[in-house]
């Protein structure tokens, strides 16, 4: 049956069509490779809580370099005393209500403590090294998992296509199917399979299209993504890269993944750290020297100032002659006493002191030995920490060279697969179209077709993922 539809109709209805896809295509972001990478590492958080940690850690190593210098600190106090109480100028006791200030200046340094402040300074450097480490490790996992998806996406978008492809292939065959049922060329059983076959193919497009939206939306959370956000991807030319290397050596690429690799570099980092702890812990077994100096003065409006004496008038009498009754004496003098000026007064009570403090542990309760002891349980523990890297790293390069080669081995049999099913089916298509073949034929050399490529896609981007693999091991940037 032909389309009575007139040509001018089916080219304004192309024009639409492609109209509504170019304007749909216009309003998405077009994301890279190198876009996705670079949004995430800018957008998410898991990056950013270890910069946090990082950051933290920085700010620990510039106090241990400040602990090195002196202290300083004001004690300034004021107070009023009522009753009995002791005039903190004079330490006599009194009954009066006295307003009273004080207030000293102190500061001091340690000049040995074991080496713990030096020896903290440089573990507190090993320990933000190792959050650079931990730091890069995070972005490095996070690339490599956006590269992951990002190549998960293209297969699935090839994946919808070939599934659309199915799809129109099976509307042609249950169309056939039904015009040879109404003509009876065919029986019940062979519309049925072409029902199936359609039904089969609408499955297939479902699941194919599901795949997409999900791995579209785990890399919009990578990126801290809005999942409302529309956009669209920039697909690579796939044959450039058959010829890509996928034969590698793999203690060749161990030896570069250990200089590299942020996993092992984490490791070793917080050996070293927890290594160079003993050294800080060790430092509680020695004296430690603090040098110290201190000045203050103090008020009190109790205090008075001694003025000038002056005689009375009246005469004290002192004693008497011996043996008679003439008396001595002597004139009477006073001795004022004048308000003492703030001013003054804490200019005469000003004092200073300087001193040098000596402490010598002794018995600690074992705390120091305890302390070493368990800075060296650590450090072994980081020792098979890093040693657990390395072998996981060795596991892990061997694995992925094994894996390129065998994808590429099956991406060669799945094309051969493909190209075998593809002449089949082609044959097979031929002889359905003159009746020489059944529809249950014809349906299995379909799905045999269809079958292959899906498996053909899904190889072609897996020998193409599992090369940038071995790159990030490398240390090369992954692009596509």
């Amino acid at each position: 049956m032909k389309l009575n539809l007139p040509i001018t109709k089916i080219s304004i209805a192309c024009f639409l069509l492609l109209s509504a896809v170019n304007f749909t295509v216009k309003a998405q972001e077009v994301i890279t490779l190198q876009k996705a990478i670079d949004l995430t590492l800018e957008r998410n958080l898991t990056i950013k809580q270890a910069q946090f940690s990082e950051a933290l850690s920085e700010e620990t190593l510039k106090q241990s370099k400040y602990n090195q210098l002196p202290n300083l600190t004001a004690g300034p106090q004021g107070s009023f005393n009522f009753g009995r109480n002791i005039d903190p100028s004079t330490n006599q006791f009194t009954n009066q209500r006295i307003f009273a200030l004080s207030g000293n200046l102190s500061t001091q340094v340690t000049l040995f403590q074991g080496g713990q402040l030096r020896n903290q300074i440089i573990e507190n450097k090993l320990l933000l090294g190792a959050d650079r480490s931990y730091t890069a490790k995070i972005k490095n996992d996070l690339i490599l998992n956006v590269v992951t998806q990002y190549l998960q996406i293209l297969t699935n978008q090839d994946l919808v296509i070939a599934a659309q492809q199915q799809i129109d292939i099976a509307k042609i065959g249950l169309d056939r199917a039904q015009k040879n049922f109404d003509v009876g060329n065919q029986t019940q059983a062979d519309l049925s399979q072409a029902k199936a076959q359609q039904s089969t193919a609408d499955l297939n497009y479902t699941n194919a299209q599901n795949q997409l939206e999900l791995s579209v939306l785990t890399l919009k959370q990578y990126m801290e993504m809005p999942p409302a956000t529309r956009i669209a991807f920039e697909k690579p030319d796939i044959s450039k890269f058959k010829d890509n290397s996928t034969v590698y050596d793999p203690e060749a690429v161990l030896r570069t993944a250990l200089a590299v690799n942020p996993d092992v570099t984490l490791a070793e980092a917080r050996q070293k750290a927890a290594e160079q702890d003993i050294k800080v812990a060790r430092g509680n077994y020695y004296p430690s020297v603090v040098l110290f100096g201190q000045i203050g003065t103090n008020y009190s409006d109790a205090r008075r100032l001694a003025g000038t004496p002056f005689a009375t008038g009246r005469l004290d009498t002192l004693g008497f002659v011996q043996n008679t009754t003439n008396a001595i004496v002597s004139p009477n003098f006073s001795v004022p006493l004048l308000h003492y000026p703030i001013g003054r007064q804490l200019t005469d009570n000003f004092n200073q002191s300087v001193g040098i403090s000596l402490q010598i542990p002794i018995f600690n309760r074992f705390t120091a030995r305890t302390s070493v002891r368990k800075a060296k349980i650590t450090n072994e523990n980081a020792l098979v920490t890093a040693q657990l890297a390395k072998n996981n790293l060795s596991k892990i390069i061997y694995q992925a060279v094994w894996d390129v080669q065998a994808s590429n081995k099956k991406y060669q049999s799945t094309l051969q697969t493909y190209n075998a099913n593809k002449d089949a089916f082609n044959v097979v298509q031929q002889r359905y179209n003159v009746g020489l073949v059944n529809s249950l034929d014809y349906n299995t050399s379909l799905t045999n077709l269809n079958r292959s490529q899906f498996d053909l896609i899904q190889a072609q981007y897996e020998v193409v993922f599992r090369s940038k693999v071995i790159d990030y091991y490398l240390g090369n940037p992954i692009t596509l």
